[in-house]
């Protein structure tokens, strides 16, 4: 209980509501201006925490600003070009469709997840339409924005299942969450894609129904820069900083798994035993600064090429996508 109880006070100290009925906290910071970083409020965001509650970005001379996504990758490539933010933790396949898409102008600097991510496939639990993902060939999918996770792996499975159209289905953009799981009821779409274990919470409720999964065929979560940023980190060394210290955020999620779960099941939509669950799935980076570049290069980018996800890949040269520096490991 003693422990329980110091760490609600680090995080009343360092928390704050987000304007949401989610049950999700905002990580920031105290200081005016400094780094501003761009993040998912769901489980994966732990050991950006707990960098933060550990003092490890102090540590390092950095007070980052967190601001959260509720609606994901596709919101902050934008943010990135208006320069709302500077370092952005999200999918993948997100940042690699911004970039063949010319939609961006940042850069992937690092690697946050190792391990595949799990999309589920929903629908409302009152859809006795739709039984299987067969039955999803020229549906409408609900997603939270056109360039977002949602959307682009809804191309993906849809190559995996060899369904013509380009589009293969259509879609139905509806923004966050909670307003997918509320579209899939109302049959303003048919199905939506979003991660197992922040689905599986609704499943158990009789919100939503689950359909099947599909797993990527690389990294789950990577982490890119604003091109701004960049062009100064030779003079402030702020990437390798934010590194370090989520390095050894990462380290300290390891060594204190209980310390994991109270606070995904204390300040997130997450039950504690769907918390440890996920934990026994997830394998951060063991360095984040380090990205495998023949993955995003010749993995992703080509798998999205091919699913239609790049419209067009006549002069976009994927090897630039990537900003891989022994510089950036503080």
């Amino acid at each position: 209980m003693a422990a329980r109880t110091v760490l609600a006070k680090q995080l009343s100290n360092i928390l704050r509501p987000l304007e949401s009925p989610c049950a999700c906290r905002k990580l920031y910071s105290t200081a005016a201006g400094g780094l501003k970083v761009g993040y998912v409020p769901e489980h994966f965001s732990t050991p950006l925490f707990f960098a933060q509650s550990e003092g490890y970005y102090k540590d390092v001379g950095l007070s980052p600003d967190f601001k959260p996504f509720l609606t994901g990758t596709g919101d902050m490539i934008k943010a990135l070009k208006e320069n709302d933010i500077d370092i952005a933790v999200g999918l993948t396949e997100g940042w690699v469709a911004g970039l063949g898409n010319r939609r961006a102008e940042y850069k992937i600097v690092g690697t946050y997840v190792q391990s595949p991510l799990r999309w589920a496939i929903s629908t409302g639990d009152n859809r006795q339409d739709i039984q299987s993902i067969a039955e999803l060939q020229g549906k409408c999918f609900g997603v939270s924005r056109l360039g977002s996770g949602s959307y682009v792996m809804a191309f993906v499975l849809a190559r995996q299942q060899g369904w013509p159209g380009n589009p293969p289905v259509s879609f139905n953009i509806v923004g966050t969450f909670k307003n997918l799981r509320a579209a899939v009821r109302d049959s303003e779409a048919d199905a939506f894609m979003w991660e197992y274990f922040t689905s599986k919470k609704y499943y158990d409720n009789h919100e939503i129904k689950y359909i099947g999964s599909i797993y990527t065929p690389w990294p789950s979560w990577t982490i890119t820069a604003a091109d701004s940023l960049l062009n100064i980190e030779s003079e402030t060394g702020t990437i390798g900083k934010f590194f370090s210290a989520v390095n050894k955020g990462i380290q300290h999620f390891r060594t204190y798994p209980e310390k994991a779960v109270d606070y995904i099941s204390t300040n997130l939509d997450y039950t504690a035993e769907d918390a440890r669950e996920w934990m026994k799935t997830v394998n951060f980076a063991d360095d984040v600064s380090v990205v495998d570049r023949s993955v995003i290069i010749d993995k992703t980018f080509a798998i999205l090429h091919d699913a239609n996800v790049i419209e067009n890949a006549d002069g976009v040269d994927p090897k630039a996508f990537v900003v891989d520096t022994p510089a950036f490991r503080g």
